[in-house]
């Protein structure tokens, strides 16, 4: 083949790739009548710190090691920002991990579902996000370490508008700022 021809193909097939990775992904959307089935928000927080095994193989001290072994999203009640006993077990691990790492500094997250105007939704996020610190500084996180920020319905980790891309939305996510080792 000449090198002209390759040269051709080349372009081709680039130009099908970048045009098939551009296409907009379409929501699910559910139908007039239908009712979206219950969501079991305990699947998102009893989910236990996992310890050991091949899950173990994160470096200590890792970003990966806090989002495998510990936990860095906790889940909330609609139009709430109080933490939920189920979600203690987490919030005592990541207790546990900052202290074991006192030069990690974090940021903690909060994020709402898209229902409720833009002002609503930002003040809900700082909330829980607030009251994340606030359980984590109670005891014995030092608050110097811990910055909040509300991203409002902005950031969404589930696309959709059923219950449980609601009940996903509606959490408090803990990021690593500096610290841990990458």
């Amino acid at each position: 083949m000449k090198p002209s021809t390759l040269v051709r193909l080349a372009a081709v097939g680039l130009s099908v790739t970048a045009i098939a990775a551009c296409t907009p992904r379409k929501p699910v959307v559910t139908g007039a009548g239908e009712t979206a089935p219950p969501v079991n928000n305990e699947q998102y927080n009893n989910n236990p710190p996992i310890t050991g095994g091949a899950v173990g193989a994160a470096l200590p001290g890792s970003e990966q090691d806090f989002v495998v072994n510990v936990g860095d999203r906790v889940y909330f009640d609609l139009d709430s920002y109080q933490l939920r006993p189920e979600v203690y077990p987490r919030m005592d691990a990541q207790v546990a991990w900052l202290q074991r790492y006192p030069n990690v500094t974090i940021r903690i997250e909060g994020n709402a579902d898209e229902r409720g105007t833009r002002e609503y939704n930002l003040a809900l996020g700082a909330r829980r996000a607030e009251s994340v610190r606030t359980y984590l500084v109670e005891r014995g996180v030092n608050a110097g370490r811990i910055d909040t920020i509300s991203y409002g319905k902005e950031r969404p980790i589930a696309a959709g508008s059923t219950e449980e891309a609601f009940a996903r939305n509606r959490n408090a996510h803990t990021a690593i700022v500096s610290g841990a080792t990458r």
